[in-house]
């Protein structure tokens, strides 16, 4: 007779490589995302498109260049990453360039966020968010005891930081600049900067995204709009579109109308495909729906941050603040996305994750996961614990 040893032997023979709640959050995700943006966009798309199925159709070849990126991705080992900060640097600093360039910058609803390649449009902040995590993972672990001593070792990575930031803004992205300035906080923080350090760079940002935030009248005008949104002389203007997410959330009550019977969607709520696409799914799905997805975002998050921590505890220095910057992206922009749906945050043009039409994020945020899957295989087969040995960390190396 086989023994309980043997079975369970041969049972963790057929695990997963990979850690089955992230992985099953994303595809869940990416199946609900898929299903709602089709209903969302089906008006918009016969309206503009004369074809109903315009955005879908191209949803899906989106979402088929992700799932092969997604696949190349996993098969490339984490210190490439670490090898070519550099260039990565590099590439998300060209892009940002690149995309205020006239000519080479596309203009969108007064944002040039994107680059215009034939039919595919390249939206520079989506690369540049991640080539920054690939580089402050970089930093962090050639310049861990300086970061973690001096002031100086933090405030060198902050420079780097701050020229993305004012390109971002100069877009201007102040989402993704937000999304950007997050991820890299958490990463210092969990790195073990001094709370000092810490706590002063955090009032300094604070203090420079409220100054950002009414430096502009645009943007003055959407915390009016979030403040009151229901003002005579507010809601059929700036908060127009506040009004309209509001009113899906209510007429989805707990099990929603059903989908594809949204009414906002019928013009009533612009960008319902994409900045949007959480009110349609409150609205068609109910408050039930709704809270499946951010439990989907949360269970995806604490995965990706545990994956981070068991790399960290081997050793494996750069694959743990890879994946704590990478999840951090994710529940940024999941946080931001969903605040402004529900009104609890001033309108900012982000996309949600897996779930919203765009090319750029589908593809990166496919992309991103990968890495983070490959980050939990490579600690899995690290099997002693110490496959990172203390010259890991370098002093500028």
């Amino acid at each position: 007779m086989t023994s309980l040893a043997d079975r369970y032997s041969s049972s963790r023979q057929w695990q997963l490589p990979f850690d089955g709640l992230l992985t099953m959050s994303v595809l869940l995700l990416l199946t609900i995302g898929t299903v709602c943006m089709t209903s969302a966009s089906t008006e918009i798309a016969a309206g503009n498109y004369k074809n109903e199925f315009f955005h879908i159709k191209r949803h899906l070849i989106y979402l088929t260049i992700g799932m092969v990126a997604a696949f190349a991705t996993l098969s490339i080992p984490i210190r490439l990453y670490r090898e070519m900060s550099w260039l990565a640097l590099g590439l998300g600093f060209a892009l940002l360039v690149l995309v205020l360039v006239p000519g080479i910058g596309r203009d969108v609803n007064g944002s040039t966020r994107w680059i215009g390649l034939g039919g595919f449009n390249i939206q520079a902040s989506e690369i540049a968010k991640v080539s920054m995590v690939i580089y402050t993972a970089s930093y962090l672990v050639r310049h861990l005891d300086e970061v973690r001593t001096r002031y100086s070792g933090f405030l060198r990575p902050v420079l780097v930081l701050g020229a993305f930031v004012f390109l971002l803004l100069l877009e201007p992205d102040f989402g993704a600049a937000v999304v950007m300035l997050s991820a890299f906080m958490a990463m210092m923080f969990l790195a073990g900067v001094k709370a000092s350090h810490f706590f002063l760079s955090i009032v300094v940002c604070l203090v420079g995204v409220v100054g950002i935030a009414v430096s502009q009248p645009y943007r003055m005008a959407r915390l009016q709009s979030f403040l009151d949104p229901w003002d005579a002389d507010i809601q059929f203007g700036s908060g127009y579109q506040l009004t309209q997410a509001l009113i899906a959330f209510g007429r989805g009550d707990w099990f929603g109308v059903g989908l594809g019977n949204s009414m906002q969607k019928l013009y009533f709520l612009p960008e319902a495909h994409t900045d949007f696409v959480f009110a349609i799914i409150a609205e068609e799905m109910g408050a039930v729906g709704a809270i499946g997805v951010l439990l989907l975002f949360a269970v995806f998050a604490w995965r990706a941050i545990t994956i981070g921590r068991k790399a960290e505890e081997k050793g494996l220095l750069f694959n743990a603040y890879m994946a704590y910057g990478l999840s951090m992206i994710f529940a940024m922009q999941a946080i931001i996305n969903i605040g402004v749906n529900t009104g609890t945050l001033p309108t900012k043009g982000l996309t949600l994750p897996f779930l919203s039409y765009g090319g750029s994020s589908l593809i990166i945020s496919c992309v991103a996961a990968a890495i983070i899957l490959r980050i939990d295989y490579e600690t899995r087969l690290d099997k002693s614990g110490n496959s990172a040995p203390q010259e890991e960390v370098t002093n500028g190396r």
